[in-house]
């Protein structure tokens, strides 16, 4: 092989050798943007038109405001359509301000009925009113509508494959192919009785390799995993990853199949909650996103700083608390921020992972008192090493006279507070999911603020105990 031979990545590799590889990075926003400003919509149009939808979104995001409309203004109908569910919320809201019912009409219909129903949640009352009846498929998309956004009704897509039970596999091959262009990826074939009830699936390769005369009720799978519309959306997520599904049916409470959740759904699922817990355990509330308003954003985040705030104040209040032993022996506020960051430390660590066996739904009633148990035994081990270490330090410090005493004080006040720190941070989110909180609130500013004052209020007791 030539040394000029260039090597391609995974990405470049599935092109067409001589296909153009365009990269959405800063350098190419910037090269949008000055073409924007220009006015040169045809060089734009061309640039972006084999895009991805989702390089094209991430391009609309990045760049600013004003150019940012133009350009979607600029887009074709078809690219736009395919564009919009990939934004997010805010910024879809913007650009669908400017566009007409009849335009919106256009777009929605060139869309999988999930995503018309996501992008019509974006858009006024009175606008939805006026669009909804004119649309292809108006009644699968208000009936989506009609479910919460983060149900299994209000992902599932109403586009499948189905075929009564006594129909031959030639008949049901032949319905995969009507329906080819309105089901994107028929993973599977679904099996219906004559009241529409589900009653079994066939893969398509197992379709592809039965005989044509075969009846598809003599070869379809009856144990399968299935869902009812209001099941929340990280259960189905957790159902598809646990027996690796690619699409799991949906159906109402008599068995009758309503539509299908595809894999490409639940990644964007499993992201949004990622991001969505990540956001509560640093103390932001609600879903802010790239392209929010300031005070959107502002929101969010000013209850968890206002309560940081109360917490800090609460924990100076045990501080003046303790004023005159801070005046007897001046030295008990050097070992202050060491009690604070400990016990902050070792509650974000219990709760984090106890937050994670609750999402994962690997940590069960069964089994929390032995879970606690452990948690205690880690508290413990790491404490009583902490505690000789912090000793260890105070002596080679040097105190004068009290050194060995404050050494054994500071350490049997870290150990206690190590301890009280690691089961709040695994019990307090056991006890939000119990009353159906989401435990991810337990992290973050919660935990600190509790464990700072708790942590406080135990040191100086224990020095007031011992060391005075």
């Amino acid at each position: 092989m030539s040394d000029q031979t260039p090597q391609l990545t995974p990405i470049e590799a599935e092109r067409e050798p001589s296909a153009p590889v365009i990269v959405v990075d800063e350098e190419f926003v910037d090269n949008i943007e000055v073409l924007i400003e220009d006015e040169q919509q045809g060089m734009v149009l061309n640039l972006v038109a084999e895009l991805h939808p989702a390089d094209t979104a991430q391009l609309l995001q990045h760049l600013p405001a004003e150019a940012s409309e133009k350009l979607f203004q600029w887009l074709p109908s078809e690219q736009s359509s395919a564009v919009l569910p990939e934004l997010e919320s805010a910024q879809r809201s913007d650009f669908l301000e400017d566009v007409t019912a009849g335009e919106l009409v256009e777009l929605l219909d060139q869309m999988d009925t999930d995503d018309a129903a996501d992008v019509l949640a974006d858009v006024d009352e009175d606008v939805v009113d006026r669009v909804v009846p004119q649309l292809e498929d108006a009644e699968e998309v208000e009936a989506l509508m009609g479910y919460a956004d983060d149900t299994a009704g209000g992902l599932m897509e109403t586009d499948f494959v189905a075929v009564l039970h006594d129909a031959t596999v030639a008949q049901a091959t032949e319905e995969v192919r009507r329906m080819a262009e309105d089901v994107d990826d028929p993973y599977v074939v679904y099996v219906l009785d004559e009241a529409e009830r589900l009653i079994g699936l066939v893969p398509l390769k197992k379709l592809l390799l039965a005989r044509a005369n075969a009846i598809i009720s003599d070869i379809a799978d009856t144990e399968f995993a299935k869902v009812l519309p209001e099941v929340d959306q990280e259960e189905v997520a957790h159902l598809m990853d646990r027996y690796d599904l690619i699409a799991v049916p949906v159906v109402n409470h008599d068995g009758q199949l309503l539509g299908r959740i595809t894999i490409d759904d639940i990644v964007d699922v499993i992201r949004e909650e990622a991001e969505e817990d990540l956001q509560r355990i640093s103390g932001i509330t609600g879903d802010e996103e790239f392209s929010a308003s300031v005070f959107t954003i502002s929101r969010g985040r000013i209850l968890w700083l206002l309560l940081g705030l109360c917490g800090a104040y609460a924990s100076g209040l045990v501080i003046v608390g303790f004023e005159e032993a801070l005046q007897v022996a001046p030295v008990l506020a050097l070992f202050i921020p060491v009690v604070m960051a400990m016990a902050g430390n070792a509650g974000i660590q219990s709760s984090a992972i106890a937050v994670q066996g609750l999402a994962s739904g690997t940590l069960w009633g069964g089994n929390i008192m032995r879970r606690l148990g452990k948690e205690l035994s880690v508290a413990l081990i790491n404490g009583a090493i902490l505690a000789v270490a912090l000793g260890i330090i105070v002596v080679v410090s040097g105190f004068g006279d009290d050194t060995q005493r404050l050494a054994i004080t500071a350490g049997i006040a870290l150990l206690i507070v190590i301890v009280l720190a690691t089961i709040i941070g695994a019990t307090v989110p056991l006890a939000l999911s119990r009353f159906k909180i989401d435990p991810a609130l337990a992290m973050g500013p919660f935990i600190m603020v509790s464990n700072d004052i708790l942590g406080l209020t135990v040191f100086f007791v224990v020095a007031t105990l011992l060391y005075l």
